[in-house]
């Protein structure tokens, strides 16, 4: 809740804080089960005078069902009202104290009853724990190894100094940022760069906290102590972007904050010239009616309302929305920045090319390729396992710390591995275009004759360039944001139809260039792993690709897209507009009808009773359009045409 707001909460935590108590369900949140009983109590006033019990009964049973609808926004009211604050809490408070004043208790109580309701569910819907930064912190290590005084020795990740010598054994994260000293190995640096494909990595490169060693012993040289190197930066980022996200006001607030004086003053006024120049009794009266008209109930439960329809349809659509001011936000996007590894694309290297020196096919390439990938787990051998239907394994086979990997296949040696390892011969112009197509290229050598160069490539999900093409006729500017290089994004940029492309990106990078996005235009992060939180939590929006993002992602991600469709994107896009502009109605009715209230009040047209119930039925209204936002349509399945073989060969003597 904002500040702005003079509803039943506390002041809000600070983003990025864990509180243990968040409601998950809707039983959980004390608003609700406060109206419930509330509700329980009205009805068993109702139904004492129907049966005609004494008033005090009914009476009696009207204040137990005001105190309890009270004590879930009254307290938190004369809070803010200590502070200077006002709000619709503010006023829903004097209106109900006003009703009780003119002695309808029953009324009040109505009051208190409708307006937790609509406290509860603004809470339900808000109401998510952040602990994506624990995620990110456990990628790095408890422990490292170091080497000092030329001795092995374990210490916490958090005692390691600037100069110290780390050892990292095959398979163990990285504790912290350094400089390879000795050592070549194949990292996996997906959860920093966001690379698809392992780098090769030697001495003098640089490597980040939380990379995965490959099959190398490593000596790396620290150069960030824990509590400053590209991890520890991520979370510094992620927190202060929540924290300024936090202050953002729901679409409520921002209208009651003026509102709620006006009509006080408003109020105050009737009462006094009316005393000044009329009866005191009847102005006093009219003025205490006028602040009930004027109350914003139907707008104050019909927002709720909504969010709570809108959020309920597109979780079950697999887009998950964390709470109110993320629905209304994200129905103002009009710029859109991608992530390409996991988000654009499937995250599911293919092969995507052979080319083969004369007298040899694809299917020989393919096949010794395989056969020498066998048993390994490397994203590269996955790829092209994929491509041969069944592949025989080789023997002998040894992996090359950098390089490649060695074998024997019916007796012959045999070899795999990157060009400059092996030399590409007449096959050197397709390494060069394959590489330029944005293609990991890798040449297999038989009985020391290179026959072939394969490409492998993390094609774009099969929807993409749909998505792209609906996000611009939605008039949003489409921005892409990678880790992988130049060439890769470029290539797969064009195929997608994205126009603006930032390639090389770190995640303080991808943050900055969101930041600079969002001076244009609303704008929207996509991304999925550790790496784009910065950018998610500094975007006016993040979302996250949830069934292949980090925990982090989902986490500091506004809305996440649980699936792997990325066509839910513009569907969400659409369908957060579609809402928003309900709540609008919404807000538009209210304020009509407190604008033709007000008057009738105040002339006497219209006394208390009669405005309870016009508030009452408005309400209906505005609920009843408010669960429209509840519609949405199932996405039709898309067609996996991600390839399996290689799609082109190319003979070297062609």
């Amino acid at each position: 809740m904002s500040d702005a707001c003079g509803c039943g909460h506390d002041e809000p935590a600070v983003d990025g804080e864990t509180d243990e108590h968040e409601p998950e369900k809707l039983w959980e949140v004390s608003e609700l089960r406060a109206a419930a009983v509330a509700g329980v109590l009205l009805l068993a006033a109702l139904i004492a005078g129907w049966l005609g019990a004494p008033r005090p009964v009914e009476v009696t049973l009207e204040v137990a069902a005001l105190l309890v609808g009270g004590y879930t926004f009254v307290p938190s009211t004369l809070k803010r009202l200590a502070k200077g604050k006002i709000g619709v809490g503010t006023l829903m408070t004097i209106a109900a104290i006003g009703a009780v004043i003119l002695g309808e208790v029953g009324e009040a109580a109505m009051l208190a009853f409708l307006f937790s309701i609509s406290e509860g569910l603004e809470e339900y819907a808000v109401a998510r724990t952040r602990r994506g930064l624990r995620a990110l912190l456990n990628l790095v290590p408890e422990q490292a190894t170091v080497q000092r005084d030329d001795t092995e020795t374990v210490v916490a990740s958090g005692d390691l100094r600037v100069g110290d010598r780390m050892l990292v054994k095959p398979g163990e994260r990285l504790a912290t940022d350094g400089i390879i000293s000795d050592g070549r190995t194949a990292l996996d640096v997906s959860a920093i760069t966001g690379e698809s494909v392992p780098v090769e990595a030697g001495p003098d490169d640089e490597v980040f906290a939380g990379s995965i060693n490959g099959n190398g012993v490593l000596e790396v040289r620290v150069t960030a102590t824990a509590e400053d190197n590209s991890l520890a930066r991520i979370v510094r980022i992620v927190e202060a972007e929540q924290a300024r996200k936090g202050e953002a006001q729901r679409l409520a607030d921002t209208i009651a904050k003026p509102l709620v004086p006006g009509i006080m003053i408003t109020a105050a006024a009737i009462a006094l010239l009316g005393s000044v120049f009329g009866d005191p009794a009847t102005w006093i009266e009219r003025a205490l009616v006028v602040l009930v008209a004027a109350s914003p109930c139907a707008l104050a439960i019909a927002v709720p309302v909504t969010v709570v329809a809108a959020i309920g349809a597109a979780s079950k659509l697999g887009v998950l929305v964390k709470g109110g001011a993320a629905l209304e936000a994200l129905g103002k996007v009009r710029g859109v920045a991608l992530d390409k590894t996991g988000t654009l694309t499937a995250n599911r290297p293919a092969v995507v090319e052979v080319a083969t020196v004369d007298g040899v096919d694809r299917d020989q390439v393919l096949a010794l390729a395989a056969a020498l990938e066998a048993r390994s787990e490397h994203p590269l051998a996955r790829a092209i396992l994929a491509a041969v239907d069944e592949p025989r394994a080789a023997t002998d086979v040894e992996a090359v710390t950098g390089a490649g990997l060695t074998g024997r296949m019916d007796g012959r040696p045999v070899r795999l591995g990157r060009p400059g390892w092996l030399a590409s011969g007449s096959l050197s112009a397709d390494v060069e275009r394959m590489q330029a197509a944005g293609a990991t290229a890798v040449l297999v050598e038989d009985d020391g004759r290179v026959i072939g160069a394969v490409a492998v490539r993390d094609e774009l999900r099969p929807e993409a360039a749909e998505v792209i093409a609906r996000l611009h006729a939605s008039g949003c500017q489409v921005a892409m944001l990678t880790g992988d290089n130049e060439l890769t994004a470029q290539a797969l940029a064009a195929e997608a139809g994205i126009d603006t492309v930032h390639a090389d990106m770190r995640p303080e990078d991808k943050s900055r260039i969101v930041a600079e996005l969002r001076k244009q235009r609303f704008t929207a992060m996509v991304g999925d792993g550790v790496n784009d939180a910065p950018a998610l939590a500094t975007a006016d929006l993040g979302i996250a690709m949830g069934a292949m993002g980090a925990d982090v992602a989902i986490e500091t991600a506004d809305v996440a897209l649980m699936g792997e469709d990325l066509r839910h994107l513009p569907q969400a896009l659409d369908h957060a507009r579609r809402a928003r502009s309900i709540m609008l109605q919404n807000v538009g009715l209210s304020l009509a009808l407190i604008t033709v209230l007000i008057p009738l009040a105040l002339f006497g047209v219209l006394g208390l009773a009669a405005v309870v119930l016009v508030h009452e039925l408005a309400e209906i209204v505005v609920i009843a359009n408010g669960v429209r936002a509840g519609q949405a349509q199932a996405l039709a399945p898309v067609p996996d045409t991600t390839p399996r073989q290689a799609s082109v060969t190319v003979g070297a003597g062609k």
